[in-house]
């Protein structure tokens, strides 16, 4: 009795593990998606790497965003799984947080805030955004021209006192 029900626990362990296997090993998916930089203006240069996935270390391969055109994927070589990608972000594309989508070997796999865009810088005077003095400037320029007129004032009284005695 006692060997019929360890054999009957071992052959559904065996079954379990052998359903489950080929599903883990079906697709060997990519685990991250990194940008270096991560930050970049419109028209930049940006590479991508993709690690943890023997599928995309395949010819075919690609990664795609909708700030850059769909690019192929080559492979690092080695003994890991990665591939990376060099793109230019598109010069109009908009700023904020972007998502890519790799596509190997047939399936998609898609991470959400690989890279950030941002607007261009406005040229001039110290790329301010704004034209003429704020109303913070004035306050700041007048305390400072007060300050001086006083000082002035102290100094030349001073100076006047002094010539009498």
């Amino acid at each position: 009795m006692r060997t019929t029900r360890v054999l009957a626990a071992s052959a559904a362990a065996a079954a379990l593990v052998g359903v489950a296997a080929p599903t883990a090993a079906a697709w060997d998916q990519p685990s991250s998606v990194t940008a270096a930089p991560n930050v970049i203006a419109r028209g930049g240069q940006l590479v991508l790497t993709v690690k943890g996935g023997d599928a995309c270390a395949t010819a075919g391969s690609t990664i795609s965003s909708n700030a850059f055109p769909t690019t192929n994927l080559a492979s690092m070589g080695g003994t890991t799984a990665t591939a990376t990608a060099t793109v230019r972000v598109n010069s109009d594309a908009s700023p904020g947080s972007y998502s890519v989508t790799t596509h190997c070997e047939g399936e998609r796999k898609t991470f959400t805030g690989v890279f950030t865009v941002i607007g261009g810088v406005r040229g001039g005077l110290g790329g301010g955004s704004s034209t003429g003095a704020t109303t913070t400037d004035m306050a700041i320029g007048g305390a400072l021209v007060t300050a001086a007129v006083v000082g002035g004032g102290v100094f030349w009284m001073r100076r006047r006192s002094e010539n009498k005695a």
